[in-house]
């Protein structure tokens, strides 16, 4: 056995005395009047930001139980500012304007800019004076469908100034889930790009959007303008001919003989539509560097996310102004220990939540100086990661587990091979971290002087809930430690009661914390059932955990029909109506399986129609329905032919049966219920090699 998955590791003294909290006395102290005294704490905090008008109400109004009324949450009522303002402008008055705020490292190595906190302010300013221009103003909801490049941050940093509420888009959906969300969202603008490189992949973002806009107005919304950012060819207006626009690419070298990590020539064809799509560099010459701030109520929506919802269809999560402004800042602060000398790099999206706080609005809010990463992991090989953090001088570092595994069985000479002296902070994000992946971490990346901090949250939740501090917490591998300030943790089991020691139950939050969700967009009867209804008066994560005898807090996972795949939360309801839209599936019904690098994958069971052969060209079809529908990193990983599936007299999915089987776990429990216990050890005996 090896020990190290099993010791308790402690802060090094280097980082422990520059921390802003440096003992477990003092995060006691802090915790302890956040919970007690929500408003004094959170009030403290607010002084550090600028607002045109402090709150005139209560400064936290809530219920959290479905039996005494709707369900709400109110901080700072009353009180008015701008989170753009206090991203941008206020540190640029207070003489920071020449300090970079991001430097941006694209696909291929030798891609690569930066822009100081002035020049962004001046860039948000002209692109939303474009959005004005275009007919946006407070309220609307913009969609933004982007690859990690400047202009994302630009274009959600507008919307927030003119009070528009923007919708980002994972720009690894398919053409029917950015439809879906453009369509639930009720938006009419689009601000996309011609494409990108993901690897030796050419994404044409242009031509997925097109499909998008298509498939809207076939169910009669009209998305009016499309905005465009020329990522991939010169900046000059490229002639449209007969509707299409040719980007060359400009210099590059022939893509068949190009060397790994060297851009190859693209002959990208970007199709055209007049009067509906736009260049941004057009459309950005001629807009004014002056856009004074729409000032919001605290309570106003600042971004709807959406994330997937057990019923199938995605839930449009809405954050408000004030609150998410200071948790995100907050976080970010304490979380990663920022001091003003860090360089940090996150390497998530800003299509989903930790993309928008701790690429976006957490580092902008603090001034600091961050990483924007267009490229994968692995391209052009396994230290492409390393080699950034050795050539930016990175500090504070945050990435999925998911990427850590899959890194770890490329060996330690891609890490080793370059200089990791500058990092302190070590973070993990998306999904609870196994204790070897944690210990590699720990051991090679940061050389065993690095804290580890393995934060959980959720995108309701709009930031940290549980994690260790870099200064103070002693760490445990695979632990999240402790609740952030203002999160009241409690573990119960089906009934409402806490659970005991050691055993896991649901994880569950009394108590609001300032950037908690507000609802779900247009549907706020969902956000009660969903999050308030199985526990009245909790926030039900939906995830499961348990507590150690030293009060640690371990998260074991989704406890509802969800999946964890690389971080990304799927709805198995989602996959499985995608495999039923193939006309030879009567049924399907897909649970969650272990898996060595994701951490979880989808497995699939496929009920076939009558007469019909299970195949590897249907499996094949059947993969490809569900990279279709929803987009490349939904594909699952295994599929097994179920002549019939274990249900209940009444007819529901026994999903509890069907994990047991996807693992081989003979072990299935009481099945006293099931219509017909036969199946069980029919799909046992057709159950393949995985």
């Amino acid at each position: 056995m090896d020990d190290r998955l099993h010791k308790t590791y402690f802060p090094d003294d280097n980082i422990k005395n520059e921390s802003h909290v440096r003992s477990m006395e003092q995060y006691k102290e802090m915790y302890e009047r956040s919970i007690s005294d929500p408003e004094g704490f959170w009030k403290d905090i607010a002084q550090q930001f600028y607002f045109k008008s402090q709150p005139q109400g209560k400064f936290l109004d809530f219920n959290f139980d479905v039996n005494n009324g709707p369900i709400y949450i109110k901080w700072m009522q009353g009180a008015v500012t701008n989170i753009c303002f206090n991203s941008l402008d206020r540190h640029v008055q207070q003489g920071n304007g020449e300090k970079v705020a991001f430097y941006w490292e694209g696909n291929y190595p030798g891609d690569a800019g930066q822009i100081s906190y002035a020049e962004l302010l001046r860039k948000v300013c002209k692109f939303a004076n474009v959005l004005k221009a275009n007919g946006v103003k407070k309220g609307d909801r913009v969609a933004i469908y982007m690859p990690m490049i400047v202009e994302l941050s630009v274009a959600l940093l507008a919307c927030a100034r003119i009070g528009a509420m923007h919708s980002i888009v994972f720009a690894g959906f398919s053409a029917e889930s950015l439809a879906e969300r453009m369509q639930d969202g009720e938006v009419s603008i689009l601000v996309t790009a011609d494409g990108s490189w993901r690897g030796t992949k050419l994404v044409n973002l242009k031509e997925i959007s097109d499909k998008a806009m298509e498939i809207c107005a076939g169910k009669g919304q009209q998305i009016t303008t499309c905005l465009v950012a020329k990522h991939l060819s010169a900046t000059e207006e490229t002639p449209v001919r007969n509707g299409t626009v040719v980007n060359d690419g400009g210099d590059c070298i022939d893509e068949a003989t190009s060397e790994p990590g060297v851009r190859p020539c693209q002959h990208l064809k970007v199709n055209w539509t007049e009067g509906r799509d736009i260049w941004w560099h057009t459309a950005m010459a001629s807009a004014s560097e002056d856009c004074e701030c729409e000032w919001m109520d605290v309570e106003d929506p600042l971004f709807m996310l959406y994330t997937s919802g057990s019923t199938g269809k995605p839930k449009g999560v809405l954050h408000t102004t004030g609150g998410y402004m200071l948790y995100a800042a907050t976080t970010f602060k304490y979380v990663f220990d920022y001091q003003q000398h860090d360089i940090y790099w996150c390497t998530a999206d800003v299509g989903w939540i930790t993309g928008h706080t701790y690429v976006c609005y957490g580092p902008l809010l603090n001034g600091s100086t961050s990483v924007i990463f267009e490229g994968t992991p692995f391209y052009p090989d396994a230290g492409r990661l390393w080699q950034v953090v050795e050539k930016y001088k990175v500090s504070k570092f945050y990435t999925a587990p998911t990427a850590i595994r899959s890194l770890m069985k490329y060996g330690d000479s891609y890490v080793t091979k370059y200089d990791r002296s500058s990092l302190k902070v070590l973070g993990t994000v998306g999904e609870p971290i196994n204790p070897e992946a944690w210990v590699w971490y720990h051991d090679v990346i940061g050389e065993g002087r690095c804290s580890i901090v393995d934060t959980f949250w959720q995108t309701e939740t709009g930031g940290h809930t549980v994690t260790s501090l870099p200064g103070c917490t002693p760490m445990k591998p695979g632990s999240a430690s402790f609740p952030f300030f203002g999160i009241k943790p409690t573990i119960l089991d089906e009934n409402c009661k806490p659970v005991e020691v050691g055993q896991e139950g649901y994880l569950v939050f009394s108590q609001p914390w300032p950037g908690i969700m507000r609802t779900v967009y247009g549907d706020h009867q969902r956000y009660e059932t969903t999050y308030f209804k199985k526990f009245p008066g909790y926030y039900c994560t939906g995830d499961g955990a348990k507590l150690d005898e030293d009060g640690y807090i371990w998260v074991t996972g989704r406890i509802d029909d969800m999946v964890n795949v690389s971080g990304h939360l799927l709805s198995t309801a989602e996959i499985e109506s995608a495999l039923i839209e193939h006309q030879s599936v009567a049924e399907a019904a897909v649970v969650s399986h272990p898996h060595e690098i994701k951490g979880e994958c989808t497995y699939c069971f496929i009920t076939l129609c009558e007469g019909l052969e299970f195949t590897d060209a249907l499996v094949s079809e059947l993969k490809a329905a569900v990279r279709s529908k929803i987009g490349p990193f939904a594909q699952p990983d295994v599929m097994q032919n179920a002549p019939g599936l274990p249900k209940t007299r009444s007819g529901k999915i026994m999903r509890r049966v069907l994990r047991k089987i996807a693992r081989g776990d003979k072990d299935v429990g009481d099945i006293s219920t099931m219509a017909d216990e036969s199946v069980v050890e029919l799909l046992f005996s057709l159950r393949p090699d995985c």
